[in-house]
């Protein structure tokens, strides 16, 4: 019989034991595989669903609030700009391109008079270089660096020097008899019509699509915070209606109180924003339209008296044809300044709203017609040769061109003023009414979200 070894030695050419494998450890799940695991397991338990519901109810609700306090927010500080920023240096530029142009007028006036120029022409002229050195230190200061506003502010403040220094020429060589000076005049003019002027334009340009959109930053719908707002009162709806079919109980205090805060933030988020609207744009359509027109007005007034008054400076030496016949530049470029100011003057009495801003503009569009019958007379006496008469209907002291562009200039900066005092109320209005919706629409999310989530606690201590 033959019986198996009993010895522990391998038997001869045996290799070593192999020790038994490892057992391979289990892989881990994600930690979001696992809390999905969780929150489905929940979910199979009504204190589980309640608990989700709750949070749900919490995020839209708080959500809303933030949202609503952003966007009510951006609102509320582009309405500000409007205001205080973007209109104001939309004004500063027109008064800038206003100043040089009547810089530009008062000094014809002046050289025209000749050894007898006034003091006050002086002064004028004085003060508008002034007023537009500091409209270009202001607009400067608020330009944008590399901006196309900052590069216009920056050639307006090489060329104002330059057309200074040849004004001045103008001067002495006018007041020593010199013809010479009326050449250094026209080339000033030059310099103002052609490339300053251009300038302040596009500076006023610049500064009215700051301000438009500053107006497209204000005036829309927060369409984000009111779907927001509409989502959680339909979450609240179903959260209550869930609530009565489980319970029979009709109300829940604290979904109630939730559901009244949501509604009471939608309802000023809506009342408060269209208030604002309405108010922003009434500041634009009855101020900032009538202000643009006004400001255009004004201007040509400026532009054409300073055209008739180098028309007797030139004295003919400026011509320019169009088609086959030849006109005196400067008796031209007066036609089209007028036309223009005709028109402008037409626009801002259908722009003006009440009594008070329409009177003035009524009151230069009458001056406007007396200084063309007048520029007409005194035209027929250049053009008769006579230069003396001619230049007492322009700068005579009674019943010349001058007393009519007075009246007109007097007249529009008298409607100028109410209209900006318009704005300034409207655009006060339409700011105001988002005054505290952010604080307030974020203070009412916090509370609504609370008065939840205490509703749904009272439900929950029920399962204790």
């Amino acid at each position: 019989m033959t019986h198996p070894p009993t010895s522990s030695t391998a038997p001869p050419g045996a290799g070593p034991a192999l020790p038994a494998p490892a057992p391979r450890p289990a892989s881990r799940r994600s930690a979001f595989a696992e809390g999905a695991d969780r929150l489905r397991a929940a979910a199979t338990t009504e204190p589980g669903r309640l608990r989700l519901i709750g949070a749900v109810l919490a995020a839209l609700i708080v959500a809303f609030g933030a949202v609503t306090a952003w966007q009510t927010s951006d609102r509320a500080a582009a309405a500000d700009d409007v205001l205080h920023r973007s209109q104001p240096l939309s004004s500063s530029a027109a008064d800038i391109y206003r100043s040089l142009a009547d810089a530009n007028t008062a000094a014809s006036s002046g050289f025209l008079a000749g050894g007898q120029e006034t003091a006050g022409s002086r002064r004028t002229y004085e003060q508008d270089i002034r007023n537009a050195a500091a409209g270009l230190v202001t607009a400067a200061a608020n330009s944008e660096p590399g901006s196309p506003a900052e590069a216009a502010v920056a050639k307006l403040n090489t060329l104002l020097p330059e057309y200074k220094g040849l004004v001045e020429r103008a001067r002495v060589y006018n007041r020593q008899g010199y013809p010479v000076g009326g050449a250094y005049l026209r080339y000033a003019n030059e310099k103002m019509q052609q490339e300053m002027l251009p300038a302040a334009e596009d500076l006023y340009t610049k500064e009215n699509a700051r301000l438009a959109s500053d107006y497209a930053d204000a005036t829309p719908y927060p369409w984000a915070a009111i779907a927001l707002g509409l989502l959680a009162l339909a979450a609240l709806g179903w959260a209550q209606l869930r609530h009565y079919r489980r319970t029979n109980r009709v109300l829940n205090h604290g979904l109630v109180a939730a559901s009244a805060a949501t509604v009471g933030t939608l309802l000023w988020l809506v009342v408060g924003h269209s208030v604002a609207r309405a108010g922003l744009d009434d500041s634009y359509d009855h101020g900032v339209r009538s202000l643009n027109v006004l400001h255009d007005a004004r201007i040509a007034s400026l532009k054409a008296r300073g055209n008739e008054n180098l028309s007797l400076v030139s004295r003919g030496a400026e011509t320019v044809k169009v088609g086959d016949r030849t006109y005196d530049a400067y008796y031209y470029a007066f036609d089209k300044d007028m036309a223009t100011l005709g028109k402008g003057l037409t626009r801002a009495a259908a722009l003006a709203d009440d009594s008070a801003g329409g009177r003035p503009v009524v009151s230069a569009e009458a001056n406007m017609k007396v200084w063309k019958e007048r520029h007409a007379a005194a035209r027929q006496e250049d053009e008769n040769g006579d230069y003396a008469a001619a230049l007492a209907k322009v700068i005579g002291p009674k019943d010349a061109t001058g007393e009519c562009f007075d009246s007109v200039d007097a007249n529009l900066k008298t409607a100028l003023e109410h209209e900006q005092r318009e704005f300034q109320q409207q655009a006060t209005d339409g700011r105001d009414a988002m005054a505290g919706l952010p604080i307030g629409a974020a203070m009412l999310g916090v509370a609504a979200a609370a008065g939840a989530l205490f509703g749904i606690g009272r439900r929950l201590s029920e399962y204790r």
